[in-house]
């Protein structure tokens, strides 16, 4: 019986579709151009209307609310219309006669009408979809997930069936569109290598000439599901530059969330959205508005439009929404901006929304109001008794954690009873990172608050004592690399540094054999994180980098290069190693923006690698013309190392490079900085110049804190004879100008010889503390033996004491350490 009612429904739904054809009142329908042109045409034909109808009278009704501006629709009028709510009934009774595509498509309609998920119809016509689910076309099917989106059933059992059909489905699929939807909406249901298949096939779509909206919707996939893909985000951005059509407030602001999110960042693309947004900062007033030109502007705005921005802020607070209050907070203090005022206006607003806040967004907004200096001790011990309830009440570890730091650092914040023994409870079930949040607080509590400590003391060191015993155990038990370092990847703070970084180097070195392609980015950033220099590792990692060099994306080939050049290690095919990722890079360079060239080329020189294409790129006048442009755009962090890096790359290529005749142009550049690299001469150096005038015979026998040609500082400076006796700078009438500028090594050479009597030469001593070397190792970094190596260049005879050395209990005398001066200076050569 129920095949022969399916056959008859099949028949019924095909005589109408073929009978409607050329039905007079469905014309009727699709030409109206009013919402209630359609009221009036259901009210005069309710007995004639049909399921084609129906679905065709809503159809019309979302189109021409879609025309018209978000500000200007009138939903509400359209759902309490009593016509509106007959088509609902008609729809309800008429389903099952509708075919696939009129049953998605009348449930898109009526949510985007917004018709509430839970109405009757928004029901049946989920229930008979999900009847049909297989029968479905692709776009029925993709239009049908994003319905399912849309009601939020992100994790439901039809989203799983949704996403095991895509699955089955996904070779046919050649439709970025249908794709780029149907991704958005199982991204909850679906495994990494699903994630991984899906990216592949768009991959394979995803060409420059892709709608925005679909590009759009690859980004939002990547965030939603915490990926990190750099050659779709490139494409992806590649898209949105050249669709400035698209570009409004909304969209640009939704890619910044994005790219912020996903740790991805473009200059061009930050360029083109100060320039839009900057031409029209006068029309937007209202707050929800402004909150998005805040968030994107307020942190690469000059002084003038930054100073609009916060003046407007301030007038306009009073109206900011509790998020809105927020993401102007966590704009200010990412622009580092200490604007009393305003400051004052979003801490009024704060009072009112405290409550609307969820735990997570209460962490942030307190951790923003720490940072930005906030003095409102009422509004703290608001956020003081919000955060305790929902310390109380929380069970997600990571929520535990997270809370338990911030309420270390609220200002006059003592630790309670009720904190130690939440953390106590949570700690088994915490991960490293989560773990990592709990010890930063209670080494917080315990420095700024060591007389609380009387009644808890004992409480604390037993907590301490099974957070790192949770902390070991955790690494003992790891057997899977991947996971491990997932969750290193936000670890920091002096836990990782202090007690565990060992342990998790033992554990990455136990799994070394699943160190992959894949996951070398991820490891190279905790090395060059902890400064930790791990033989076997590092030279898996360059086995691993150089039998895998093609499916390694040249951006993340950078970070790889960067750890092997700032630890200064050879793996044992050092030149194979070298030359293959040079070769790599050199041939992608387009993948790069201006200032990860510099940045590029930095490490590189570090290591003493000069690429002739990466040189004379950075180098030409056209580049650093826009690289000059996108360092305004950049976070003033990220400005001030690039333009650090460019002066050391110049300094590197004119002092090691000659032949490529770059100019030294940076002269104007350390006269503006100058005053402030000049570390002032510290008890140590005051100590050792005591002495070298000792060893010397007077303080006119050595200089201290030097600067050199090209600007590097020196600890101390003497010149000796060709027999080895010191030469007074004021007997010798050497008075050398250490601001002066050489363009080439010929020319040092030759102002050398004619500063210095022959046969003397110029010692540089250098003292260098634990920074200049590796963590637990007396191997020395990339920085520091690169300025000996300059430092000889310049003529120099380089002495470099080591920490180690100094401080060591054969030197704990002023004899002692006199002799060892002594004998450095005087060691033949």
């Amino acid at each position: 019986m129920l095949c022969l009612r399916q056959v008859r429904l099949s028949a019924l739904r095909h005589y109408q579709a073929r009978t409607l054809s050329n039905d007079l009142l469905l014309s009727q329908i699709n030409n109206c151009t009013h919402e209630d042109e359609v009221f009036s045409l259901v009210g005069k034909n309710k007995a004639r209307l049909s399921e084609k109808h129906v679905g065709i009278a809503l159809n019309v009704l979302w189109q021409l609310q879609k025309k018209k501006p978000l500000l200007l629709r009138t939903s509400d009028y359209v759902r309490n219309h009593s016509q509106f709510l007959t088509l609902c009934f008609l729809a309800e009774n008429k389903v099952e006669h509708m075919d696939n595509e009129a049953i998605v498509d009348t449930l898109y309609s009526i949510l985007r009408l917004s018709v509430e998920s839970h109405d009757s119809l928004a029901g049946v016509l989920v229930t008979e979809a999900w009847k049909r689910l297989e029968s479905l076309s692709l776009p029925a099917l993709s239009k049908f997930a994003l319905c399912l989106y849309k009601q939020r059933r992100h994790f439901s059992p039809l989203t799983g069936k949704i996403a095991h059909l895509v699955d089955m489905k996904l070779d046919s699929v050649q439709d970025i569109r249908i794709l780029s939807v149907l991704m958005i909406s199982i991204s909850g249901v679906i495994s990494r290598s699903f994630q991984d298949r899906l990216l592949q096939k768009v991959e394979q779509l995803l060409g420059e000439e892709v709608h925005f909206n679909y590009a759009k919707r690859i980004v939002q996939f990547l965030q939603l599901s915490k990926l990190t893909y750099p050659s779709l985000l490139e494409k992806c951005n590649k898209i949105f530059l050249k669709s400035t059509s698209h570009l409004d407030l909304d969209n640009i602001s939704l890619i910044f969330g994005l790219y912020e999110q996903l740790g991805f960042d473009n200059a061009e693309f930050r360029l083109i959205a100060k320039q839009l947004l900057s031409e029209s900062i006068d029309d937007y007033h209202d707050p929800e508005a402004f909150a998005k030109l805040f968030f994107v502007l307020g942190p690469m705005a000059g002084s003038k439009v930054r100073e609009r921005l916060l003046t407007t802020a301030a007038l306009i607070a009073e109206g900011f929404s509790g998020h809105q209050a927020l993401v102007i907070l966590k704009t200010m203090q990412k622009m580092k901006c200490r604007h009393s005022h305003l400051l004052e206006k979003m801490v009024s607003v704060l009072h009112r929304h405290l409550d609307s806040y969820h735990v997570l967004q209460l962490v942030k907004l307190t951790q923003c109001l720490v940072l930005l200096h906030c003095h409102d001790q009422e509004l703290f011990a608001k956020l003081k008794m919000l955060l305790l309830g929902f310390l109380k009440s929380s069970v997600i570890p990571a929520d535990t954690a997270a809370i338990i730091r911030t309420l270390a650092m609220l200002p006059s914040s003592q630790v309670e009873e009720i904190i130690i023994n939440k953390a106590t409870a949570v700690l088994p079930q915490c991960r490293l990172q989560n773990l990592s949040c709990i010890a930063t607080a209670f080494v917080k509590w315990n420095h700024y608050d060591k007389l609380q400590w009387q009644n808890t003391s004992e409480l604390h060191v037993k907590l301490l004592q099974k957070l790192n015993d949770c902390g070991f155990q955790r690494l003992q038990e790891a057997r899977n690399l991947n996971l491990l370092l997932e969750e290193l990847t936000h670890m920091n703070g002096e836990w990782l540094q202090e007690v565990i970084s060992e342990e998790i180097v033992a554990a990455c070195r136990r799994l070394i054999d699943q160190v992959t392609w894949a996951n070398v980015l991820q490891l190279s950033i905790f090395l060059i994180k902890t400064n930790h220099r791990c033989p076997s590792l590092l030279d898996r990692i360059a086995s691993v980098t150089v039998q895998n060099i093609n499916k390694i994306h040249p951006l993340e080939m950078y970070f790889i290069l960067y750890l092997f050049s700032v630890l200064n290690y050879d793996p044992p095919a050092n030149e194979e190693f070298f030359q293959s990722c040079i070769q790599h890079l050199t041939s992608n360079l387009s993948c790069f923006e201006t200032h990860h060239l510099v940045l590029l080329g930095y490490i590189l020189a570090v290591a003493g690698y000069f690429p002739p294409a990466l040189i004379k790129t950075v180098f030409d006048v056209s580049f650093l013309s826009r690289l000059d442009a996108q360092l305004e755009v950049l976070s003033d962090t990220l400005r001030q190392r690039v333009r650090s890096r460019l002066m050391k790359l110049n300094r590197a290529v004119c002092l090691e490079c000659p032949e490529f005749h770059i100019p030294w142009f940076h002269e104007h550049y350390f006269q503006r900085v100058s005053c402030k690299g000049i570390s002032r001469i510290n008890p140590l150096r005051q100590h050792v110049h005591r002495m070298l005038e000792e060893i010397l015979g007077g303080s006119h026998y050595a200089r201290v804190s030097v600067l050199t040609p090209y600007y590097y500082e020196i600890d101390f400076e003497c010149i000796l004879d060709k027999n080895k006796k010191p030469l007074s700078y004021v007997a010798q009438n050497i008075l050398l100008d250490d601001l002066r500028g050489i363009h080439l090594r010929q020319d040092i050479k030759d102002e050398e010889r004619k500063a210095l009597p022959q046969g003397a030469q110029k010692i540089a001593l250098e003292f260098l503390d634990s920074k200049a070397f590796s963590k637990d190792s007396r191997h020395l970094k990339g920085e520091p033996a690169v300025k000996k190596r300059h430092l000889e260049i310049l003529g120099y005879r380089v002495i470099q004491i080591p920490h180690f050395e100094w401080n060591s209990m054969v030197l704990s005398t002023k004899p002692e350490q006199l002799e060892y001066l002594r004998k450095r200076l005087y060691e033949a050569q």
